[in-house]
């Protein structure tokens, strides 16, 4: 079967299909979009291959083709194209519709949950995915404070994180429920919402804040040199 497969065109077919769409123009992103794409996902797929390889999770074959790569099948990789394909453009959709305004916190700030995730990071070292997942999360609230703050400050920053969790959460439950992946009762708290571990929150915030914040300082990039 290939469930996961069709998980991942359920992801991707609507941003795809209105990436030329005339008040959005995703499309002229695309020179930030995808070495935003490329570098994050790099880092994900290589954590991923470390978390399969150690136990942290594994996949059910009854559900995913036979096409893999150093233990990650395939559709596990196209994840990492599609979901920040999909997300960024959910961003560029409310740069055009939502009026943006930076709120008046501090972004230093963000340095107190950044120094709570690497604490817990530690005190979790026994288990591999979620010290993982907080070590993650708080190396990119270091990077945002110190490399882009104004996007902690960006109301559309906490909306689009606001709103990817939705799309995010039916991903997820349809993944963990078939089940598609499995995971380690060791390497996590064994606290779930439904049937999604408590950590995958923390997953995909951290992951959809790297593809952003590399995104946006691609763009940023390419604009300047424009």
């Amino acid at each position: 079967m290939i469930n996961y497969l069709i998980i991942n065109l359920l992801i991707i077919i609507f941003p795809l299909l209105f990436s030329f769409e005339k008040r959005i123009r995703y499309y002229k992103h695309f020179k930030s979009l995808f070495p935003a794409i490329f570098i994050v996902g790099t880092y994900y797929i290589l954590w991923d291959i470390v978390a399969t390889a150690r136990g942290d999770w594994w996949f059910n074959h009854d559900y995913v083709m036979d096409l893999e790569f150093a233990g990650l099948p395939l559709e596990e990789m196209l994840f990492f194209v599609t979901a920040p394909y999909s997300c960024i453009f959910i961003y560029e959709s409310l740069q055009i519709f939502v009026k943006d305004r930076q709120l008046s916190i501090n972004p230093r700030l963000f340095i107190i949950p950044a120094m709570i995730s690497a604490a817990g990071g530690i005190v979790f070292l026994h288990q591999d995915y979620t010290s993982t997942v907080l070590f993650s999360v708080a190396l990119f609230f270091f990077m945002a404070v110190f490399l882009l703050p104004r996007m902690l400050q960006s109301l559309i920053y906490w909306l689009y994180i606001i709103i990817v969790v939705i799309p995010f959460f039916v991903m997820n439950y349809l993944l963990t429920s078939t089940p598609i992946v499995l995971y380690n009762s060791d390497a996590i708290w064994n606290i779930r919402v439904t049937t999604i571990p408590a950590e995958d929150f923390f997953y995909n915030f951290g992951m959809l804040s790297f593809y952003l914040i590399v995104y946006l300082l691609f763009k940023e990039r390419v604009e300047n040199n424009s």
